[in-house]
């Protein structure tokens, strides 16, 4: 039997250290190690303790969450779970610190939300963490823009990610230019945060970023982001749109990347799948069904994702044409997604 996971909790209120605590110590494979009232305290027991993931309030004192976390990844880079306010404010900041090195999220209890309901995923977003691969953003080459690219009018690009997936994500779509193909996007994330990622990436990319709509066009120059926790985001037409559509979860998920790729694989006309780091196995065989619809399909590599779970199993069932490492993603996708043809060629 392998050794527990072991977490130091940080956050100023006794009641909320409570309740995550004991929500963790409902797990056998978990064991919390410490607790700290602020980052003072916090970085005291690291040094002393050394835990393996650290779950981190915002808004603390003497200093808040996320000058914290900043110094966490510079100084001594390790796996840390955010427990944030769900608040428009609470998810803005929470975005910040997923793009600075975050590994995962989980909300506060809220009105109308009790403890069980909120961190119903914390136990596993927590374990996921203590596996996952952390860099400093320092770490991660920033792609520059293509001002020379020409798209094809009627290509769909599809991209599913979960853990790991905001950095992935913002790394690819900063780099896409405003003529980029048309794009719809599933990542795994909660209903409260989707609004906020979307116009994070909305202002961090040349290209026009929303959460997708029951109907609206796909169009060039716009990308798509399924909202999170209530619907699957599919494409469907002769003239394609979004469509979002109730249902259970699928592979555990809603929205869920499969049920994204299968709805692009059934359009016939030229189509790129790319799946990113993320836990589990969703995508995977939907992005095979895009392959064998002939679809170029691309996946994260291993030593560049947080968490090599979607794209290795992509993968190893004959997903993915080609492994890249995230820096050199957006400029392949915009290759195979180039006018006159999508054979564009990917350097090796």
């Amino acid at each position: 039997m392998s050794s527990p996971v072991r977490v130091l909790v940080v956050d100023d209120s006794p009641t909320m250290r409570g309740l995550i605590t004991a929500a963790l110590r409902r797990d056998p494979e978990i064991e919390v190690i410490g607790t700290a009232a602020d980052p003072l305290e916090a970085r005291a027991l690291i040094k002393e303790l050394n835990p393996d993931v650290i779950t981190l309030d915002i808004e603390m004192p003497n200093m808040n969450g996320l000058e914290f976390l900043e110094k966490i990844m510079r100084l001594r880079p390790m796996p840390v779970v955010m427990v944030s306010t769900l608040t428009q404010a609470g998810a803005e900041i929470t975005i910040e610190a997923l793009e600075m090195g975050a590994v995962d999220a989980v909300g506060k209890p809220g009105a109308g939300v009790t403890a069980t309901e909120a961190f119903a995923e914390l136990t596993l977003k927590v374990k996921t963490a203590a596996r996952s691969r952390v860099r400093t953003r320092e770490a991660v080459e920033a792609p520059r823009l293509r001002t020379d690219y020409r798209p094809a009018a009627d290509h769909i690009l599809a991209i599913g990610a979960s853990t790991g997936g905001v950095e992935a994500l913002l790394t690819i779509i900063s780099a896409f230019p405003a003529n980029c193909p048309a794009t719809v996007i599933t990542q795994h994330m909660p209903a409260t945060f989707t609004p906020s990622f979307a116009a994070r990436l909305n202002k961090m990319s040349a290209a026009t970023v929303s959460e997708a709509t029951d109907g609206a066009p796909l169009m060039p120059g716009h990308v798509y982001l399924a909202p999170g926790g209530v619907a699957h985001l599919e494409v469907f037409g002769t003239t394609p749109r979004c469509r979002l559509s109730q249902g259970d979860t699928v592979s555990g998920h809603r929205p869920s990347v499969d049920v994204l790729f299968r709805s692009v694989a059934r359009m016939r006309r030229p189509m790129t799948g790319v799946i990113l780091t993320g836990m589990g196995r969703d995508g995977a065989q939907g992005l095979l069904e895009m392959r064998n619809a002939g679809a170029h399909t691309l996946g994260q590599d291993e030593a560049s994702s947080v968490v090599y779970g979607m794209p290795r199993v992509a993968h190893e069932i004959g997903a993915v044409e080609r492994q890249l490492p995230l820096p050199r993603l957006s400029s392949a996708i915009l290759d195979l997604c180039a006018a006159p043809s999508r054979d564009a060629h990917v350097a090796a």
